[in-house]
């Protein structure tokens, strides 16, 4: 009778822990990093959690928060187009927790010549940044920032090709050439047509060399004119070394690359991002601006056409008009 009461109490024990076993499920560590999976197995000590692409243990002690995936969210997932990937449904959050999970996606870019940032958009490695960053240049090198328990571990990687480029549009397109990029995360596109004055963004990047910096504004306004291109112009704080950084709205998806700041005496607040709109029609037409090494004006610079002849002088008249 005894036996058979122990037997009940350890079965029940084991409906309990395997109640959520086959649900998606948000896991928020304490160091800020965010996991989505399938339950495969719940245990005092720790959670089998299915990631997709590989199974892990998460100890309890680990989790800060840990609860189930809404419905509408658990049928959205990453959808490839073309080289970068969309998100639907995707849940808004402050701008505090967007950090938490976007930040790993936004790269430090290291030339002879200076700094950038950039952000990482599929798990081929590729890395988007502006044209002006790495013009001229051929040793690039990508920093990224892992979370680690003890804190954060800078990556560099020192391999990276340039895929594409265009001087006009000032955007760029490279490539970690490393097996590691597999792992790296990446950030969703999203839409900038979809953008309204007052809403809220923020950017991530290096600005002089603060690496990690966030700054948070609104768009004053949705399309800007200047030079034949157009810009979302925002309140955000843009300064050398965020540009080709991410402009990212309340759901963590990239709506802008960060290009330029009005300067001036007493001049803040007038941010001015690429359109991700932009952004995409240069992905998907890539090949137009590809870059080859053995020719300096494939894919980004032309020599300017021949000056016309220059007319013959005539004699200039002495007296001048008052």
């Amino acid at each position: 009778m005894q036996n058979n009461a122990l037997f009940g109490l350890l079965a029940a024990c084991c409906l309990l822990t395997s109640a959520r076993a086959g649900e998606s499920m948000k896991i928020i560590l304490k160091n800020g990093a965010e996991l989505r999976g399938e339950v495969l197995k719940e245990r005092e000590d720790a959670v089998i959690l299915d990631l997709g692409h590989t199974v892990l243990t998460v100890p309890r002690s680990d989790i800060s928060i840990f609860e189930k995936v809404a419905a509408a969210a658990k049928t959205a997932a990453v959808q490839g187009e073309d080289i970068y990937f969309v998100e639907p449904g995707r849940e808004a959050m402050t701008v505090e927790k967007n950090v938490q999970r976007v930040a790993e996606s936004v790269v430090q870019i290291q030339t002879g010549s200076g700094l950038g940032s950039g952000f990482i958009i599929n798990k081929l490695g590729y890395v988007v940044a502006n044209q002006h960053v790495i013009a001229g240049e051929r040793e690039i090198t990508v920093v990224v920032y892992r979370k680690k328990p003890g804190g954060l571990e800078k990556q560099p990687f020192s391999k990276v090709k340039i895929i594409a480029m265009n001087g006009f549009l000032d955007l760029a397109i490279l490539q970690i050439d490393d097996p590691a990029a597999a792992s790296l995360p990446f950030v969703p596109m999203g839409e900038s047509g979809s953008l309204t004055q007052g809403q809220e963004v923020f950017a991530i990047g290096s600005p002089l060399g603060l690496e990690r910096s966030v700054s948070k504004g609104i768009v004053s306004i949705r399309a800007r004119e200047s030079g034949g291109r157009w810009y979302i112009q925002s309140t955000t704080q843009i300064n050398p070394g965020n540009s080709g950084g991410p402009l990212f709205n309340s759901h963590g998806e990239v709506v802008g690359v960060n290009n330029m700041k009005a300067s001036g005496v007493g001049v803040e607040g007038l941010g001015f991002s690429i359109p991700s709109d932009v952004l995409r029609l240069f992905l998907k037409n890539r090949e137009a601006f590809a870059f080859d090494p053995r020719n300096p004006n494939a894919g980004f610079r032309y020599l300017p056409p021949p000056a016309p002849p220059a007319k013959e002088s005539k004699p200039e008249s002495a007296a001048t008009s008052g």
